[in-house]
C-alpha cells in the first residue's frame, strides 16, 4: 500500500511539472498573440507585413498554443482526478478562470481567421485592451493555486 502511494505521488509530481510547463507555453501564446494583432491592425492589407503577420499568427496558434492548451487540459484533468474535486473551493474558482482563458483562446483563433480572410473589424485599441485579459486571468489563477485561500 505504501509503495502504491509513493508511485502515485511521484506520478503526481511529474504530471504537475508537465502541467506547469504546458501552461507556461500556452500563456506565452495567450500573451503574445494579441500583441501581434495590435501591430497587424497597423499594416496595409495584402502588404508584405500583412502576409508575415498572418503566417506568424497562424503558426503561433497552431504549433505552440494549441498543443500547449491540449497538454494543459489533459494534465490538469489528470491532476484533478488524483487530487480530487470535492472540498477544494479554490479549484472550482480556478476552473472558472481557466474557462475564461479557454474562451479567450477561442476568440483569438477567430481573430486569426478574421485576419487571414481580411475580415478583421477590431481596432488597435481593442487588441491593446484585449491583451490584458489573459494576464488578469493568469494572476487570479496563480493566487488561487498558491494560496488555496478558499
Amino acid at each position: 500500500m505504501e509503495q502504491m502511494q509513493s508511485i502515485i505521488f511521484e506520478s503526481y509530481l511529474f504530471i504537475k511539472a508537465f502541467h506547469i510547463i504546458s501552461i507556461i507555453a500556452w500563456m506565452a501564446g495567450l500573451l503574445y498573440l494579441p500583441r501581434i494583432f495590435v501591430y497587424h491592425t497597423k499594416v496595409q492589407k495584402d502588404s508584405e507585413a500583412d502576409k508575415l503577420f498572418k503566417i506568424m499568427e497562424k503558426k503561433l496558434l497552431r504549433f505552440i498554443m494549441l498543443p500547449a492548451f491540449l497538454s494543459s487540459l489533459v494534465t490538469g484533468l489528470i491532476l484533478i482526478y488524483i487530487v480530487g474535486f470535492k472540498g477544494n473551493v479554490w479549484l472550482h474558482i480556478k476552473l472558472l478562470l481557466v474557462i475564461g482563458l479557454i474562451f479567450t483562446h477561442h476568440l483569438m483563433a477567430k481573430y486569426v481567421k478574421d485576419f487571414a480572410n481580411n475580415k478583421n473589424q477590431k481596432s488597435e485599441r481593442y487588441f491593446r485592451i484585449f491583451n490584458e485579459v489573459p494576464a488578469i486571468l493568469m494572476i487570479g489563477i496563480v493566487f488561487l493555486v498558491v494560496t488555496k485561500m478558499f
